[in-house]
């Protein structure tokens, strides 16, 4: 597999993130926070935030699997969405907060998404790293995934009319 970092979201690196999960969350975009639509325009403004990076994975020239996210400080809005407030020695260190990780089924249980994340995180200047996950998703699979790379569950994030309650969950980032 070939992993390649886009510091910027620039329009065909948009198109291929797109391409991906339309295919990766097929079965979900029916519902409206899965819409390609809603992925698009919560792409554009993740694009546009500070430290943003992507890391698409390849296998023969075609993307299988992305992952992406940007850096996140004390009073910006990611920690605001919380149910409980952070106690400042969490906040006060830069944040890599993780927005999407998606691998299309034909690569997944295959380490291909591991390797996604973990490249996404090397060289990463943030001491942390945050992500924002639906409990029910994979009927409990997915958080188990993630405490097996080393994520703690630390707080919650409150339903909106359009998404699911999620489970807030960090971890270090090796130096």
């Amino acid at each position: 597999m070939e992993l390649r970092h886009h510091p910027r979201l620039t329009e065909p690196v948009r198109r291929t993130l797109v391409d991906v999960y339309s295919d990766v969350r097929a079965p979900l975009l029916h519902l409206p926070n899965y819409a390609v639509t809603a992925f698009a325009e919560r792409l554009a403004q993740h694009g546009s935030e500070p430290g943003f990076e992507a890391v698409i994975g390849y296998d023969a020239g075609r993307p299988i699997g992305y992952a992406y996210g940007n850096t996140i400080e004390s009073g910006d809005r990611w920690w605001a969405r919380l149910s409980r407030p952070m106690p400042g020695e969490i906040t006060a260190h830069p944040t890599l907060a993780l927005k999407e990780i998606g691998v299309r089924s034909r690569w997944r249980g295959t380490g291909a998404a591991r390797r996604i994340h973990d490249e996404l995180l090397a060289g990463r200047s943030e001491v942390q790293v945050a992500l924002m996950v639906n409990p029910a998703a994979g009927d409990g699979k997915v958080v188990a995934l993630y405490r097996a790379w080393g994520y703690e569950p630390f707080n919650e994030v409150p339903p909106t009319s359009e998404a699911p309650p999620l489970i807030a969950m960090i971890r270090p980032i090796p130096a």
